[in-house]
């Protein structure tokens, strides 16, 4: 029966879709439910990586098919505090949007997608084959072309045609490229496909697949040169739905790419995660650049989603256990912190009735809170200590100056003062100074953020104060990356 655990966190959301969706314009009685069930959710997933941490990797095969003919969901300790920190994010989300998304748009089904949304990310998170992420990409990728158009105004629609070209265009190269492999492997089974991998010793033509998957996962995860796509489809939609897309979407692609090339591609080293050294390089770079460059609060946030991508393969790059633990550390971090700051600048940006840095003054005089709670996850972006951007960057740094990449680490030492610049700007400028009379004080709303983003802060303070409870659990997270063999073993039951 405990196999059975390793779909609920696909199959519940999957459930409260299919259910709000009978009923969508009872508003109040459809955010109940939500709110209801996203609060059991998170808790039933949260006892699911408890029990995972405990006890081991948890594999469901569905149909009584043995592995690898069958389909697999394979919950080991990277997929499951994934799946929880989705469910965290979320859950703040969705007591976040009954005050910030317009009742109209409520109505036109958002919830039906934020939980297909949810279901589509964690599935992609737990599949244990190559053809079934590319089938959880597109759940979540459908759910993600709903909700960015949502609203209907001119500037979504232009943005969204872009943001679902981009990706058609990636999952049609991401589903040629599995069929690829198979005809190389035989199989789209992951643990089988390093099996076999394994025993060719990665010949040219699996190295280059290899570096195709990468190129599609960097697409998806917003890394340089493909990062052109990203910044303003993030911010056109409602911020609820903006704090979604920053803290989830790009981290399903540099989930792939730290599960593939962890599991499968291990053998060329020299050839792959040397180039991921140079991508980290310079992904670090012109996202950093770009959130310099923008007066645009939003424009900010969303240009500091770059950036942190290359943070997390800057530690894949180095290729040893301290690289991976700091990046999957950094990972979780970031995920709640893009929510919390996507909520952030969505609220001040409303209250303020502009996201123009330059024509915002004085916000701490009527939203202190909002103010020190932007103060406190600035510093978090840039890794200051206590909290857990701290952490995660440092063990970072370590694993990448054990892997003999000092350049690489002096540049995301810079980059992560060039990320506390540009947001430090907005608490500068836009809170601190005159009070500004013109504005009229809206304490409601600035309550009704305040509380879901205090939520995710507690995240972020106990990652980097409770360092010492949770951290063990990364190093060993770390180690196990290092050895597929344990993955293929609890897959295969070899």
């Amino acid at each position: 029966m405990s196999s059975n655990l390793a779909i609920l966190p696909i199959l519940l959301p999957l459930v409260a879709a299919v259910l709000v969706a009978f009923f969508p314009k009872k508003l109040k009685a459809v955010r109940l439910v939500s709110q209801i069930w996203m609060i059991v959710q998170t808790v039933i997933i949260a006892f699911i990586t408890w029990y995972v941490l405990d006890n081991g990797t948890i594999v469901l095969e569905s149909g009584d098919w043995v592995a690898p003919y069958g389909i697999v969901i394979v919950a080991d300790s990277l997929s499951i505090i994934l799946a929880l920190t989705t469910n965290i994010v979320a859950l703040a989300c969705v007591f976040a949007a009954s005050r910030s998304i317009p009742d109209r748009q409520e109505k036109f089904y958002f919830y039906t997608f934020f939980f297909l949304l949810i279901s589509g990310v964690s599935g992609a998170f737990l599949t244990g084959d190559l053809f079934n992420l590319f089938v959880f990409f597109e759940v979540l990728l459908m759910a993600s072309y709903a909700l960015i158009t949502l609203g209907g105004d001119k500037v979504q629609l232009r943005e969204s045609l872009k943001y679902v070209l981009i990706n058609v265009f990636s999952s049609v190269l991401f589903v040629t490229t599995v069929a690829f492999l198979y005809s190389v492997v035989g199989t789209v089974n992951m643990a089988q496909i390093a099996e076999r991998v394994a025993e060719s010793e990665q010949t040219g033509v699996l190295t280059a697949i290899g570096i195709l998957l990468f190129f599609i996962f960097g697409t998806k995860a917003a890394l340089f040169p493909l990062y052109y796509w990203l910044p303003k489809p993030y911010i056109v939609p409602n911020p609820v739905i903006s704090a979604l897309f920053g803290a989830l979407l790009t981290k399903v692609g540099i989930y792939c790419i730290i599960r593939v090339f962890s599991l499968i591609f291990v053998h060329e080293t020299e050839i792959t995660h040397q180039l991921f050294v140079w991508i980290a390089a310079l992904t670090l770079l012109f996202g950093a650049i770009g959130a310099l460059s923008t007066q645009n609060i939003k424009l900010i946030i969303a240009y500091n989603v770059i950036p942190s991508i290359g943070f997390i393969l800057m530690g894949v790059s180095a290729y040893n256990s301290t690289g991976f633990s700091g990046s999957i550390y950094y990972l979780v971090n970031d995920m709640l912190l893009k929510a919390i700051l996507f909520l952030l600048v969505g609220a001040i940006a409303y209250l303020a009735g502009t996201s123009d840095l330059r024509k915002i003054r004085g916000m701490i005089h009527h939203y202190p809170f909002l103010g020190w709670m932007l103060l406190i996850a600035t510093l978090a972006l840039a890794g200051i200590p206590p909290f857990g951007g701290f952490i995660g960057k440092l063990v970072l740094l370590q694993g990448t100056f054990e892997a003999g990449e000092v350049i690489l680490a002096l540049i995301g030492l810079g980059v992560s003062l060039l990320m506390l610049l540009s947001v430090l700007r907005i608490f500068v400028r836009g809170f601190w100074g005159e009070k500004d009379s013109s504005i009229q004080a809206d304490k409601k709303t600035a309550r009704a953020f305040s509380y879901p983003i205090a939520f995710l802060l507690v995240f972020i303070i106990f990652l980097g104060i409770g360092a010492e409870w949770v951290f063990p659990d990364f190093i060993s997270i770390g180690e196990y990356l290092m050895d597929p063999s344990i993955y293929i073993d609890s897959v295969l039951k070899e």
